[in-house]
C-alpha cells in the first residue's frame, strides 16, 4: 500500500528488510525509484499507480545492488535512469551468460523464486555529472557519491523537501561501506558530508531500508553512521544500537565483523607503503 509522504510523494515497503520503492507524482505520470521487491509486491504496487490515475513516465535505480535494479512490465517501457557508472556496472553484468546465477548467489534464497528478472539492471545512463532527473515533473536534484557502491546516486526532490537516500541513511542497518573502493571509509564520510549540506532543505528522507525518518531525524542519521564510519576507519570501539545485544537484525553483527576485518587490513596495508 503507498503511503505518503510529502505532496505528490508516496512509498510503498517491501517484506524483505523494509525496501522503500518511491514514487514522485508529476504532471503526465510518475517517476519511480527502485521498485521492488517480489512480483506480488509489484503488482500490488502497480496497482496503486494504476488508482492514482497516472502512468510510470520514468523510473530510476539509485545504484546497481540487485533490489535497486528491479522492473516489472505492468511498470511500462518507460526510461530506466541511473548514473553512468551504475548503468555501466549492469552492462558489465548482464554481459556475462552467467549473470542469472551470479545475482541468485547473493539474493535470499527463500526470495530467489519470486523475484522476476526479464527486465533487471536495463538501466539507462545518464550523462556522467547529470545534475536532475530529466523529466516533466518536479525538480529532483541527483546527488552522486561514492558510498556503498560505485554510481549510487540519492535524489533531493526540491520542492517537497524529500531526500530519497538509497541504501544509506538507515534506522535498521549500519553503513554497508564498498570494501573494494581504494577509500571506503573516506568516500562514506564524503556522502554524509553531502547529505549534511542539503539538511537544511529536507523535510522527509527515505532510506532504501527502515523508516521515514522527519527533518530532525535526518541529521541524527547522518551523525550516527559518521560516528560509524569515523571508528571503523579509526579502529576504535564501535557502540552503535544498530548491533548491540538488542539489535533487531542478529546478522548485522557478522557484518559489522566483516566490515572492522577489511578496513583494519587496509589500514595496514596503507602504513606499510
Amino acid at each position: 500500500m503507498l503511503q505518503q509522504v510529502a505532496g505528490g510523494i508516496f512509498v510503498h515497503e517491501s517484506e524483505f528488510l523494509q525496501s522503500n520503492s518511491v514514487v514522485v507524482q508529476g504532471p503526465s505520470g510518475v517517476l519511480l525509484v527502485d521498485p521492488g521487491l517480489t512480483r506480488d509486491e509489484m503488482t500490488a504496487l502497480a496497482n496503486d499507480l494504476r488508482s492514482l490515475g497516472q502512468p510510470v513516465v520514468a523510473g530510476f535505480s539509485t545504484h546497481p545492488d540487485w533490489d535497486h535494479v528491479l522492473w516489472h512490465p505492468l511498470f511500462g517501457d518507460a526510461p530506466r535512469y541511473g548514473t553512468a557508472r551504475n548503468a555501466a556496472s549492469m552492462r558489465q553484468l548482464l554481459s556475462d551468460p552467467d549473470w542469472k546465477t551470479r545475482v541468485a548467489e547473493v539474493m535470499p534464497p527463500e526470495y530467489v523464486e519470486q523475484i522476476p528478472m526479464d527486465l533487471f539492471g536495463l538501466v539507462d545512463g545518464l550523462p556522467a555529472g547529470a545534475a536532475q532527473v530529466p523529466w516533466d515533473g518536479p525538480t529532483i536534484r541527483i546527488l552522486e557519491h561514492r558510498a556503498h557502491a560505485e554510481g549510487h546516486a540519492a535524489l533531493l526532490v526540491e520542492e517537497a523537501g524529500v531526500l530519497v537516500a538509497g541504501d544509506m541513511l538507515s534506522d535498521i542497518l549500519i553503513p554497508f561501506l564498498d570494501l573494494d573502493a581504494a577509500d571506503p571509509v573516506g568516500d562514506y564520510l564524503a556522502a554524509l558530508e553531502m547529505f549534511d549540506s542539503v539538511a537544511g532543505d529536507v523535510v522527509a528522507v527515505v532510506p532504501g531500508h527502515g523508516s521515514v525518518g522527519g527533518a530532525g531525524e535526518l541529521r541524527t542519521r547522518i551523525d550516527q553512521d559518521r560516528a560509524y564510519a569515523e571508528a571503523l576507519g579509526n579502529g576504535t570501539g564501535i557502540d552503535d544500537a544498530r548491533v548491540g545485544p538488542s539489535a533487531p537484525l542478529e546478522w548485522l553483527a557478522d557484518v559489522h565483523d566483516w566490515q572492522v576485518q577489511q578496513i583494519s587490513e587496509k589500514r595496514q596495508d596503507a602504513k606499510t607503503e
